[in-house]
């Protein structure tokens, strides 16, 4: 008899998700041996000699670490792996990270720790930080969280962090995306591979939260239950608590899934823009490579603005804190010009127009 249909679930998306890992090791070990044979050939030998090229280089195993929490849905995670590694050439360890935001967290840090060692995972690391204040307490425990996530991987040489998104959760992204007004970007929600070199992967997108917890159950995982996941003073709590089932009740169930697929086809669409925009930004320069109005005009808005977006970060704005309204006022220099001053944007980033040509530097 096989196992629990909520395990065969997690275990298979994980499988998936090792198994791009490993095909994109071996792919990276193969050209570097490519390289190493070409350069063997191409060293200092005598004229009219044969240098044999070295055989390829085996490739070690690559290491994929989890993030837990402790969670349901990254315990869930951590068991798979663990699982799944054990049958394919994957080496597996795990991080936890104490957020220090609650008294005994460097207890249940331990806790974790020793659950995700008993699981048979190796090395892992329990690593605390200090979370800031910039852009509100999610975001700054957010930013921290991922800097010792980062900071981990590249210790330890981890080829790809696994993370325990769920549908759920994508669900709740983007509604608060839709909030924010972000645009398209915004309501693409989590992708499935981020980060530097694609080290982040989400195997858990197309699966909703019931079947992680529902897996842990089956498997007698402890799992802690996070109090701030329940705490109305955090936004995306209250829209868990409260706003999801207030339109699964006006509108039905099934809201969650359709998120989720909005999330896809608007991931596709601002894909397919940013693509537009890189290649159009060329178009639009002088030969002294300043932005020319006339030219921004004449392309369509939604690739317009993202063109202004990249020139406003390429000058020094912080991406986090540059929100759609800070491009809308650069775009009016464009479209709505009426002898308006200089626009102040984040990180001290100034943006004006001057003969005809948008003028976008840090000062």
């Amino acid at each position: 008899m096989g196992p629990h249909p909520a395990v065969a679930a997690i275990r298979l998306a994980v499988r998936r998700v090792l198994h791009d890992v490993l095909t994109e090791h071996t792919e990276t070990h193969e050209h570097a041996a490519r390289l190493e044979r070409t350069l063997s050939h191409a060293a200092a030998a005598p004229s009219g000699s044969h240098l044999p090229g070295r055989s390829a280089l085996p490739a070690d195993e690559p290491l994929v670490l989890v993030a837990c929490s402790g969670g349901a849905d990254s315990m869930a995670l951590a068991s798979a792996l663990a699982f799944e590694a054990r049958k394919l050439s994957v080496r597996a360890g795990g991080v936890t990270v104490d957020h220090g935001l609650q008294d005994g967290s460097d207890l249940r840090a331990a806790e974790v720790a020793a659950r995700l060692g008993s699981l048979g995972l190796d090395p892992v690391e329990s690593i605390t930080v200090r979370v800031g204040r910039e852009g509100g307490p999610e975001a700054a425990a957010r930013d921290a969280r991922y800097a010792a996530l980062d900071d981990a991987a590249e210790r330890h040489g981890a080829a790809a962090v696994l993370l325990g998104h769920t549908r759920d959760d994508q669900a709740e992204t983007v509604l608060l995306g839709l909030a924010r007004g972000s645009g398209t970007r915004s309501l693409s929600g989590m992708a499935a591979v981020s980060g530097a070199a694609g080290r982040y992967r989400r195997p858990f997108l197309q699966l909703d939260r019931q079947t992680a917890r529902k897996a842990c159950m089956v498997q007698s995982l402890p799992v802690w239950d996070d109090p701030h996941n329940a705490d109305p003073a955090y936004t995306r709590s209250r829209l868990r608590h409260e706003g999801l089932p207030a339109l699964e009740k006006a509108l039905g169930k099934g809201v969650v899934e359709a998120l989720a697929r909005t999330a896809q086809l608007s991931r596709d669409d601002a894909n397919a823009l940013d693509t537009w925009a890189a290649d159009a930004d060329a178009s639009v320069r002088d030969d002294s490579g300043r932005l020319e109005c006339a030219k921004l005009y004449a392309l369509p808005p939604a690739v317009r603005r993202r063109v202004l977006r990249r020139a406003v970060i390429e000058a020094g704005a912080p991406a986090g804190s540059l929100f759609a309204r800070h491009v809308e006022e650069v775009d009016r220099l464009i479209t709505g010009w009426r002898g308006q001053g200089a626009i102040n944007l984040p990180g001290r980033v100034e943006a004006r127009r001057q003969g005809g040509r948008l003028v976008i530097r840090q000062g």
